[in-house]
């Protein structure tokens, strides 16, 4: 009788609500970092087009790069969804599903908040002097690399064999 107490105890009914929520946080906020980065840079796209229509295509690329911190946000949304359907899906792994989609969705909001800025005034400055796209490019990267750093942190909660994990499996 104990251990089915502990059983239910270690891998509760809640903890479906908590990987459920870290998935749609980590697909919501990453998309909304993504969304306000393209329509940022959107708008410098198109005083650029109004000013030297030929720099149009290659003005794109910054909206491009927004548009791909939403994508990482769906496929990490999406690996957490497919772990929620096992049996031994615990407290823990919950829990840490959870702080992994925070992660991975407020950095998205970072990333794509900072991409749509430097590439609004980087696609302007370029269209005034075009020598400066490069170093829009290097700031660019600089802004996607802030969110590269956080899929790594939902991979180590992920990854970890915790030993409260394990229990779960044990008891059923």
């Amino acid at each position: 009788m104990s251990l089915i107490l502990l059983a239910d105890e270690v891998c509760k009914a809640s903890s479906y609500f908590y990987g459920f929520f870290g998935a749609v946080i980590a697909l919501v906020f990453a998309a909304f970092g993504s969304a306000y980065g393209v329509a940022k840079n959107g708008i410098g796209i198109c005083v650029t087009g109004s000013k030297k229509p030929e720099q149009v295509m290659k003005s794109v690329i910054p909206a491009i790069m927004a548009s791909i911190v939403g994508i990482y946000g769906l496929i990490i949304s999406i690996v957490t969804a497919t772990t929620l359907g096992e049996t031994n899906y615990s407290s823990y792994k919950s829990f840490a599903d959870l702080a992994a989609g925070i992660s991975v969705g407020l950095s998205g909001i970072g990333a794509g908040v900072s991409l749509g800025i430097v590439g609004d005034a980087g696609v302007r400055a370029s269209a005034q002097q075009p020598r400066v796209f490069t170093g829009m490019l290097f700031d660019l990267n600089l802004c996607r690399s802030t969110w590269y750093l956080w899929p790594h942190c939902w991979v180590d909660l992920n990854t970890k064999n915790n030993k409260r994990e394990m229990l779960c499996c044990s008891l059923i």
